[in-house]
């Protein structure tokens, strides 16, 4: 790494830390659901988020003006309202690091989604990589051992197929008006917390149990995996290729699996790891990187 840039180096340090902020924060997602309903944190965290990011918006002298409304509004319903609404519910009955795998599948939805909405058509390579995840979702999943957790399985998937949705119709918003990457985040934000907001006033949870360990839970989501880590991630994408800044993503679900096997003893399955390598060989394929060195 001395060999580097310091910008490069920095941006390096930078994913690191991202994958740990987030990784971890799968971790603390289960753990909280001892205090609180999943909807009432996730509208929680994500208004505060909004917040925050808010405040950084008006530190940075950036407008306050929201990006075009409807689209904004999409991005934040999908983005952030059924991606983490769905996640959080499938963690009240799934394993942190099995439901996180399981969000990750998201580029390959991505891929599918952009040919329909932005006409990119995959190529040999994007049906190469759908194939491998797809075997790798099966290992995972194990459907020959029966549909005990199908239900969390389900809100998983789903939930990673919002979340690329949302990618998708971003992608869209950024070619056809020049917006603020933080301006967007922030009212899109905003928009998926409200939404989360109403669901959680609609849905019957069972009451917060407000203690140091709820409010250490919910201060490290809306703090470090909210708003530290997607600063961190900006800096990422703006110095690093997409493509490697997109495949290193991956160590998120992964590290969050080896976290949750040892602070929540979720041992993986020996056919999960073997799903795993499916899935990152799918990634890689999604990706068009090449295992051997230039």
């Amino acid at each position: 790494m001395s060999d580097q840039p310091a910008p490069q180096r920095g941006a390096v340090l930078a994913l690191l830390a991202t994958i740990l902020l987030w990784a971890y924060s799968w971790v603390v997602m289960k753990q909280v659901l001892a205090f609180a309903g999943p909807f009432d944190f996730a509208a929680m965290r994500y208004l505060l988020g909004a917040t925050v990011l808010f405040a950084a918006l008006m530190l940075a002298r950036q407008p306050l003006k929201p990006p075009p409304l409807l689209p904004t509004l999409l991005i934040g319903l999908c983005q952030t309202a059924a991606f983490q609404g769905l996640e959080q519910w499938a963690l009240v009955s799934g394993g942190a690091g099995h439901v996180a795998l399981l969000a990750y599948t998201m580029p390959f939805w991505a891929v599918l989604l952009a040919w329909l909405i932005l006409r990119e058509r995959p190529t040999g390579r994007h049906w190469l990589g759908l194939a491998l995840a797809a075997l790798g979702l099966v290992c995972i999943i194990e459907p020959w051992r029966g549909l005990g957790n199908a239900a969390s399985t389900l809100l998983a998937v789903a939930g990673g197929a919002a979340w690329a949705t949302g990618t998708v119709l971003s992608k869209r918003l950024f070619r056809l008006h020049a917006v603020s990457a933080l301006n967007l985040t922030a009212w899109q934000m905003l928009a998926g917390g409200v939404a989360l907001g109403i669901v959680a006033l609609a849905v019957p949870q069972r009451p917060i149990a407000w203690s140091g360990a709820f409010i250490a839970g919910l201060a490290y989501s809306v703090m470090m995996a909210s708003s530290l880590a997607w600063w961190l991630w900006s800096i990422v994408l703006r110095r690093l290729p997409t493509t490697l800044a997109s495949v290193s993503s991956l160590g998120v679900p992964i590290v969050g699996v080896l976290l949750a096997w040892g602070i929540l003893r979720e041992e993986p399955r020996p056919m999960e790891w073997v799903g795993i390598g499916f899935v990152l060989l799918g990634l890689c394929a999604v990706s068009g990187v090449r295992l051997r060195r230039r």
